[in-house]
């Protein structure tokens, strides 16, 4: 028995298919849902995440429906005033070798979906259990069932059963914080400047701000907005919010910032949870990826980024290594320091606020990095 199970279709589960299927090993991919739908509203690929998933034979796919915002602005709440404008788009390719691609988050991940054989696909498959011992990994599912595999990779999101089994039951922690979602056509936004790049609008206080940036190749804009909130007492982390509500919580921000949400018709709104960075990721045979290894508040738009450069580190260091033990563990020593730096900039939301240093996030090529090797120590400016 030689299959390497992977808790999760995800972005980073499905990734991480791909990249060890590239490098011939067998997998299986164990989903909860009974089939793949056209979930979210949009995924914001920086050059470091488009460089990993190109490796994979992505790139095509992607390309056929996203945008490339010109640049990366960081706007004041108030006065609009421009405190950082990073260019993007054809100069992030010359500098980093992959653009930033923004497109919804169901192109994405059709696009994985379409790169891995329905046969190594299981859904409807809800894990309750994770058992593993010196010869492989057990799981148990929902309604009885259980699987053997040789190996297990828990890419099976925030509220991981490969994570609990690792490091016992825990909760993540509402921030305090709620975000609002909404698509909007990009012709209702006529005289809206900066439509064809990434804007962060900075708010009065840190849990304040709304971001734009476009997809579908320019023709929506999305809007993300987030706001302090003290509490979160609805069972579901996302649902429908109120387009009143948002635009009376941003009422004292620039005119072009109030027009984008003028434009809105309806809004998704839901919270913001998070953990700690973990002490570990990997025991014998089973390791993390993701989500389950490393949750991130959206701020840096690290969350499915760095799952794919993750899908990639994994696979290449199961190809380096004599064995799956040592291969999880030269893979945890590659990835924790990078993500857990990521993961504390993110809560701190101060990424680009003002001119800063993009290239140790952006520049950073997992295809290139040796395996097991741990990334140099950078500043986040």
């Amino acid at each position: 028995m030689s299959t390497i199970g992977i808790l999760g279709g995800g972005i980073g589960g499905l990734a991480a298919a791909i990249a060890l299927r590239g490098i011939g090993r067998e997998v299986v991919v164990f989903e909860q849902a009974r089939q793949f739908g056209r979930v979210g509203a949009d995924i914001n690929l920086t050059p470091n995440a488009v460089r990993a998933l190109d490796g994979l034979g992505l790139g095509e796919a992607l390309r056929e429906t996203a945008a490339r915002p010109r640049f990366r602005i960081s706007r004041m709440w108030d006065t609009g005033e421009e405190t950082s404008r990073l260019p993007m788009s054809d100069a992030a390719e010359a500098s980093y070798g992959a653009p930033q691609l923004t497109l919804h988050r169901a192109d994405l991940l059709g696009a994985l979906e379409r790169a891995v054989p329905a046969p190594a696909i299981r859904l409807g498959h809800r894990a309750v259990s994770v058992q593993a011992d010196a010869d492989g990994v057990t799981l148990g599912f929902e309604g009885g069932a259980t699987a053997r595999v040789a190996a297990l990779v828990g890419a099976d999101g925030i509220h991981s059963v490969a994570r609990s089994a690792l490091h016992g039951a825990e909760a993540p922690r509402f921030t305090g914080v709620v975000a609002f979602r909404a698509v909007v056509p990009a012709e209702r936004l006529a005289g809206v400047p900066n439509l064809d790049s990434f804007t962060k609008w900075w708010g009065p206080t840190p849990d304040s701000q709304i971001v734009t940036f476009p997809l579908n190749r320019g023709r929506e804009i999305f809007v993300f907005a987030t706001i302090g909130q003290e509490s979160w007492r609805h069972e579901s982390w996302t649902q429908p919010g109120h387009v009143e509500e948002l635009r009376a919580l941003y009422a004292d921000y620039h005119p072009e910032a109030r027009a984008l949400l003028d434009a809105c018709d309806t809004v998704l709104k839901s919270a913001l949870w998070e953990r700690d960075p973990l002490p570990f990721w990997s025991r014998g045979r089973v390791t993390l990826l993701g989500d389950a290894a490393h949750p991130m508040l959206p701020f840096m738009a690290q969350g499915a980024c760095q799952a794919a450069e993750d899908a990639v580190a994994l696979a290449r260091c199961v190809e380096a290594a004599p064995d799956i033990e040592t291969a999880f563990a030269d893979y945890e020593r590659m990835r924790m320091p990078r993500t857990a730096q990521i993961q504390l900039g993110s809560r701190a939301n101060t990424w680009l606020r003002t001119h800063g240093n993009a290239d140790w996030l952006y520049g950073y090529d997992v295809w290139r990095a040796a395996p097991g090797e741990a990334p140099g120590e950078v500043v986040a400016a």
